[in-house]
């Protein structure tokens, strides 16, 4: 099947990749000419495991093309994937100008039927928006061509992406109940029919569902982090270990263990964003979802949560105290820096005049790019890019970890205290065990693992 993605970031790279590993001929248009251009000399834009060798193998089988040819992309598809990035606007809601000059570009030049399939995260009612550009496009052209506007939302984990759209829990998949809604569903069915054959995976739903469906869906792990994000603040107060909790809460089958990990605070492109976007919503049609706006205010306190133990525990002034910053990334397997906890903690322990040591796996580049946005000049300064885990850790008087790599789950220990001038340790992601800590005469300073009970 001939199939059009517009847009080169993680989701639409990912989806055109995949696609054409399934045999699809695939057209990948984005306006960026230095993307498309390091795409097509070989390279990718992002990190993400995996994506790189699907590309290369689906780009040597000619069945993966990257181009900025609007009128090339409107023609080249049935099925055409708008997979742009929908940021949020300056009062939260999401920002469709470039959902919608996708859709003005498919009108300009499209000649026969084809099903537009938002596949960006967009709020209920986008994709009225998006019928009604096209519309006007081809009544410009005076043309009859006919075609349908069909909701597809991804359920792609950064770090995890190839994996989850090759092997997908579900496909969500919003259609008319129209007979032009008929002929995209049969498509689209088709196009997934791959997925299928071992039990049915696709959810079919009208189109404002399936739009409503991802943001309920990223509203409710968001809100899972932050509820147990707050009781791991209580738990640190009273004496109690979180995992146990965890552990103890998760064992309910109507609970499950997801998404119940305490840490310091979720980040990335989606879930900040998408409680974002669906307060907005709600507040559009005079609605308050009060449970979101308590999850975004515990996420963005939360973010302060290492920060604050490190004062608590070297003093209010940091001027002369060194610290040793382990993960940069919002998550690991993913160089995303966007509303990573690490930005707040470094503008936090700079601000006090600390210096740092900072090391991540695959962020590192990205990370001295976002860092020039948040800090200021003599802030800047006060940070050293180590080389290594190790390396980060030279005199340091502490050592805070803020990803959970791999990498960081089984160090020397020994080699730690060693480097450090003080054995401390900040664990953000609750990586290590309290009593291993303290039988290595580590002093340890977990989320809700302090174990250290107010009198």
């Amino acid at each position: 099947m001939k199939i059009t993605i517009i847009g080169t970031g993680y989701v639409g790279l990912v989806t055109g990749a995949c696609l054409a590993e399934l045999g699809n001929d695939v057209f990948c248009l984005d306006l960026d000419t230095k993307k498309v251009d390091l795409l097509n000399s070989g390279g990718i834009p992002i990190h993400e495991p995996g994506l790189e060798e699907v590309v290369a193998r689906n780009r040597a089988a000619g069945r993966l093309t990257f181009s900025t040819d609007v009128e090339a992309a409107a023609h080249h598809g049935v099925l055409q994937f708008i997979a742009v990035g929908t940021p949020p606007d300056e009062d939260g809601s999401a920002d469709l100008q470039y959902v919608l000059a996708a859709a003005r570009g498919i009108g300009r030049h499209m000649q026969e039927y084809k099903v537009i399939v938002d596949k960006s995260t967009v709020p209920v009612g986008t994709a009225e928006k998006v019928r009604a550009a096209i519309q006007a496009e081809l009544d410009l052209r005076a043309t009859s061509a006919t075609f349908s506007v069909a909701s597809n939302p991804e359920f792609l984990k950064e770090g995890a992406a190839v994996e989850d759209f090759m092997r997908p829990d579900r496909i969500v998949i919003g259609v008319d109940a129209t007979q032009e809604g008929e002929r995209a569903r049969d498509l689209l069915r088709s196009l997934y029919a791959p997925f299928n054959r071992n039990r049915e995976r696709t959810y079919w739903m009208d189109v404002r569902s399936a739009e409503f469906t991802k943001y309920a869906a990223n509203a409710m792990l968001a809100t899972r982090i932050s509820f147990m994000n707050e009781l791991a603040n209580l738990a640190d107060k009273v004496g109690v270990d979180i995992e146990a909790v965890r552990r103890g809460v998760g064992s309910d089958p109507r609970i499950g263990y997801s998404f119940l990990y305490a840490g310091c605070g979720y980040g990335g492109s989606c879930f900040p964003k998408d409680v974002q976007a669906l307060e907005r919503t709600a507040r559009h049609y005079d609605q308050e979802l009060l449970i979101l706006r308590a999850v975004e205010a515990v996420n963005d306190r939360q973010k302060h949560i290492l920060g604050n133990k490190v004062v608590t525990r070297f003093g209010n002034e940091l001027a002369g105290r060194h610290f040793a910053i382990w993960g940069l990334a919002f998550k690991p397997n993913t160089d995303d820096m966007r509303e990573a906890s690490a930005r707040v903690l470094l503008a936090d322990l700079l601000s006090r005049g600390a210096t740092v040591a900072v090391y991540d796996p695959v962020a590192m580049a990205e990370a001295q790019r976002v860092l020039q946005l948040d800090l200021t000049p003599g802030q800047l300064a006060n940070i050293r890019y180590a080389d290594s885990p190790t390396d980060a850790l030279v005199d340091a008087d502490a050592l805070v970890i803020v990803t959970e790599w791999k990498a960081f789950r089984s160090p020397d220990f020994e080699l730690i205290k060693k480097r450090l001038k003080q054995p401390v340790i900040f664990d953000g992601r609750n990586l290590y065990e309290p009593d291993i800590m303290l039988a290595s005469g580590i002093e340890y300073y977990g989320i809700g693992r302090s174990l250290q009970a107010a009198p």
